[in-house]
């Protein structure tokens, strides 16, 4: 999936039918709200006039990728505490807490956000995370 500026709102749900075309229905909602974070991302803080930013999605290994790459590599995305008033600074937040593993890869031109889903069923607990600093990949421990 490509997206120019204006293109994100349908990028969720292309996500969610293809997760569930793919026969993970039970991980769409969560696919479809970690593709718009991350996208939403790109486009604010990732986009330039004229590029477009890319929505990769695979499933590989017993999880779910969902890859977002912008042409903007000095600008990497960080947890931050957003403000109670802010309507903005909580979308990292959101992935930290749904994904099993994020984080950040450069690019020759740009860089690529990245979050994964383990493919399997039951109740959820978050494990301990290190978020994403400087240009190194993101990991969390895997749910259990």
């Amino acid at each position: 999936m490509r997206g120019p500026a204006g293109g994100v709102p349908q990028r969720p749900v292309e996500g969610a039918r293809l997760v569930t075309a793919w026969g993970h229905a039970h991980r769409a909602a969560e696919v479809a709200l970690l593709v718009s974070e991350l996208a939403t991302n790109a486009l604010i803080h990732g986009s330039l006039r004229g590029r477009l930013f890319r929505v990769h999605l695979t499933v590989t290994g017993g999880a779910i990728r969902i890859e977002v790459s912008d042409p903007r590599g000095e600008r990497l995305p960080g947890l931050r505490a957003a403000d109670p008033d802010e309507c903005y600074g909580r979308g990292l937040v959101l992935v930290d807490a749904l994904a099993d593993r994020w984080g950040v890869l450069p690019r020759t031109v740009g860089k690529t956000v990245f979050a994964e889903l383990a493919l399997r069923t039951g109740p959820h607990r978050l494990g301990t995370s290190r978020h994403a600093s400087d240009r190194t990949t993101t990991t969390r421990r895997p749910r259990v």
